[in-house]
């Protein structure tokens, strides 16, 4: 059984694959996902999103409701309400994904502020987990959550420094790992840093369509598959002299 805690499941790269995807993940033990959404339209889409009735050969599937750091330039005047709305439907699990992202700055910093400050009193409302990106926020996206009291916090992808982590960490927030822990240049402060990771705060995630691990089998798609998730586990595996746990799926049921 494994759970794979990012799905970036309205992304073009998996139109009208849909069902085949879920088929093809089902069938090498991924059992649960959850569908991230990065703006008001695939919040919608993913919170309405149901396989063929009847089937037991997919994955159990839900989704999150957010607006990315990357769209906080473009949101509409009434977008808390939309969001709002979205967000309490039963399907919802988790808010986000939101944070912070100063690396690339595809929206202006204080819109970034506004929209993640936003979503953090959301999902203090509604008492749902917040889904968080933070891409060299320098500090400031646990700086804004510390005084939030929040259901749980998902530091999604995290490539961040020690510092970070351990502060992370000492909140009691769960990091999610992506395929970029096998990333031979871009992850190697990570591998230094996996082994500080308690297996009950450690989430697995493929981010798919991106962030394929390198280790992943020849000739596999990049789509939600255990190959993906496999990449990342054996990594985690060798980096923390760890046997494969069941950990992982568990860690994200409780979230």
């Amino acid at each position: 059984m494994s759970t794979d805690i990012c799905v970036n499941f309205a992304n073009r790269q998996f139109t009208g694959e849909e069902t085949a995807i879920l088929e093809r993940a089902f069938s090498v033990g991924v059992t649960h996902c959850i569908f991230v959404a990065t703006d008001l339209a695939t919040s919608r889409v993913l919170s309405d999103w149901k396989p063929d009735s009847g089937r037991d050969d997919l994955p159990t599937c839900r989704s999150t409701a957010g607006v990315h750091p990357h769209d906080a330039d473009s949101v509409e005047a009434d977008w808390y309400e939309q969001l709002r709305s979205i967000a309490r439907k039963p399907n919802v699990a988790a808010i986000g994904e939101t944070g912070l992202d100063f690396n690339r700055n595809y929206s202006t910093k204080s819109n970034q502020r506004r929209c993640f400050d936003a979503q953090i009193e959301l999902a203090h409302e509604l008492q749902k987990p917040l889904f968080v990106h933070d891409r060299e926020s320098g500090g400031e996206v646990a700086d804004r959550l510390a005084n939030a009291q929040l259901a749980g916090v998902v530091i999604h992808c995290f490539t961040g420094t020690e510092e970070e982590l351990e502060r992370y960490l000492a909140a009691g927030y769960f990091i999610g790992i992506t395929g970029w822990i096998a990333d031979k240049k871009r992850g190697t402060e990570l591998r230094r840093l996996i082994a500080r990771i308690p297996l009950e705060q450690l989430l697995v995630e493929t981010d798919a369509p991106f962030l394929r691990p390198q280790n992943a089998s020849i000739g596999t798609s990049t789509t939600i598959s255990q190959h993906g998730l496999s990449g990342a586990v054996s990594q985690l595996t060798y980096l923390s002299s760890l046997t494969p746990s069941p950990h992982t799926p568990h860690t994200a049921a409780k979230i």
